[in-house]
């Protein structure tokens, strides 16, 4: 008897469909057989399977058993299919009828008693359903939640193989989990924390809203203490709040991570713009992704938001020098030796560092202990390619007592991320005809179209890059800085007075580097 089951895997971030066929047949000695690619989990399976076949009271087929995966090309791994299997193997010994076994997706984990466990990425499979027309999508009940946020597909939970089997037969009626993805997405899109909460430091919040801005990644350089943390969580508040299809894109990579109920609000979707500030001791494939199963690093984990690096020279030095592509490319590609596999990684990179091993070089109480050359060793271990790839650096120094205590309060994030989106928008507008969003985000070519200098500016930034020694790309940097400021101010031409500000978020390259 042959029969058909359809599921789906995942590679990388994207679903795909998988047909899982089924054929028992009579032969001399009963064996049971996966083709099709499967690793070691997969072929587990079997024994998942027949465990929870016969401690769900169903009869195990000790006949000749042949299950294929199809495409037998790519590479299957993970545990969620054993459920469709034990659907197909029912099906195929004649235990159970369904004529709507074809309309759905099937996908799950079994226990050896017949409960079915959470999967990882079932929010690209539902994705992946509802494009292919199906019908819905038979999954467990842990991730109906995050599926059901996929309009258009009837999302069947289960939590048990014999669940699965009442619903296929008629016997059993489930309601599909529903969702309202608006009301959902709109309740959830709240920060804990506010830009008005930060005293002091005027002009590092002035350069961190010229960075979300513009999209600008930004080097905080400042002794322990001086607030350089703080600043960082709270620039994913300033950004514009995350559109639906970012949101679901986000939530896509959280999903296959296994992390989405974690970071949303237990609801299926991450609604705020993720910030991610991994240790200094995380390895390279733990931060750009992949490993043994390869799966998507804290950059990618950090698409559409914030990545902070604090203690920036304390990470090794192959760890960051594998960010160099990602930040110029977006997206990080992961090669192996069958394959390869490409995540999203569009982020704004917030990095912070000492100005020396001890911390207090620039402290105006504290004596630093440390050589010049202790120093100089301390700030090369970030490369100048990298540090060229980095929009602003600034200073941020240790505050005085009485500027904690008597600083007024400053603006809210709300009313920041009023201005940051208004000059979002002048951007998208300029460069709606490029395929692109940001300022940031300019090539070299539309650089000369979009950030055109009069003579005094020109004659400014020329002085400049001769005393600061800048390369071709600290010039271009510059440039994109001013037309940043210049929209967020919405003027149409870059005046001498951005490109002056522009020029003080690269002072660090004199001051430390030289």
């Amino acid at each position: 008897m042959f029969t058909k089951v359809f599921s789906a895997g995942v590679n990388g971030i994207e679903s795909y469909i998988l047909e899982i066929e089924v054929c028992i047949s009579r032969g001399s000695l009963p064996y049971l057989v996966i083709v099709g690619l499967p690793d070691q989990a997969v072929k587990e399976s079997r024994d998942r399977v027949k465990a929870a076949m016969v401690n769900s009271q169903y009869r195990f087929p000790y006949d000749h058993v042949t299950i294929n995966l199809a495409p037998a090309h790519l590479k299957k791994e993970g545990p969620a299919f054993d459920l469709p299997i034990a659907l197909g193997l029912l099906l195929a010994s004649k235990q159970i009828e369904s004529s709507r076994l074809t309309e759905y997706l099937v996908v799950g984990e079994l226990s050896l008693d017949g409960q079915v466990r959470p999967l990882r990425g079932c929010l690209s499979m539902a994705i992946k359903a509802r494009e292919e027309g199906y019908r819905g999508i038979i999954l467990p009940a842990e991730n109906a939640t995050e599926a059901a946020v996929v309009e258009g597909l009837e999302v069947i939970p289960v939590k048990s193989l014999t669940e699965a089997v009442g619903f296929f037969s008629g016997r059993l009626s489930i309601q599909a989990t529903k969702l309202n993805l608006q009301e959902v997405f709109n309740n959830s899109a709240h920060y804990e924390v506010d830009f008005a909460e930060v005293r002091g430091q005027e002009h590092a919040k002035r350069a961190l809203l010229v960075a979300a801005a513009g999209a600008h990644n930004v080097l905080m350089i400042g002794p322990p203490g001086s607030g350089k943390t703080m600043l960082a969580q709270r620039l994913p508040t300033i950004l514009p709040q995350l559109h639906l299809q970012e949101a679901l894109e986000t939530s896509k990579i959280y999903s296959v991570c296994g992390l989405l109920n974690q970071s949303s609000t237990g609801r299926g979707l991450v609604s705020t713009r993720p910030f991610r500030s991994p240790h200094h001791n995380i390895s390279e494939a733990g931060l750009v992704g992949g490993g043994t199963f390869p799966k998507p690093g804290e950059i990618s984990l950090a698409h559409y938001g914030v990545l902070f690096l604090d203690e920036l020279p304390e990470f090794n030095r192959n760890v960051l020098e594998a960010l160099r592509q990602p930040l110029e490319a977006g997206e990080i590609t992961v090669a192996r030796a069958s394959s390869s596999i490409t995540y999203p990684a569009r982020i704004m990179l917030l990095a912070a560092m000492n100005p020396c091993p001890c911390g207090f070089y620039t402290h105006p109480k504290k004596r630093c202990r440390c050589t010049p050359h202790q120093i100089q060793n301390y700030l090369s271990k970030v490369s100048g390619p990298l540090l060229d790839r980095i929009d602003i650096h600034i200073e941020v120094p240790a505050l005085e007592h009485r500027e904690l205590v008597h600083s007024p309060t400053g603006e809210t994030s709300a009313q920041l991320r009023e201005k940051v989106s208004r000059a979002r928008a002048i951007q998208m507008e300029r460069l709606k005809e490029h395929a692109l969003t940001t300022n940031a985000q300019l090539s070299g070519r539309l650089v000369k179209k979009f950030c055109t200098l009069d003579a005094y500016s020109e004659g400014l930034l020329q002085e400049a890059m001769m005393e600061m020694g800048l390369s071709a790309r600290g010039y271009t940097r510059v440039l994109k800085l001013s037309r940043t400021i210049a929209d967020l101010e919405g003027s149409p031409d870059i005046r001498p007075e951005h490109v002056s500000e522009a020029i003080q978020y690269r002072n660090l390259d004199r001051t430390f580097w030289k």
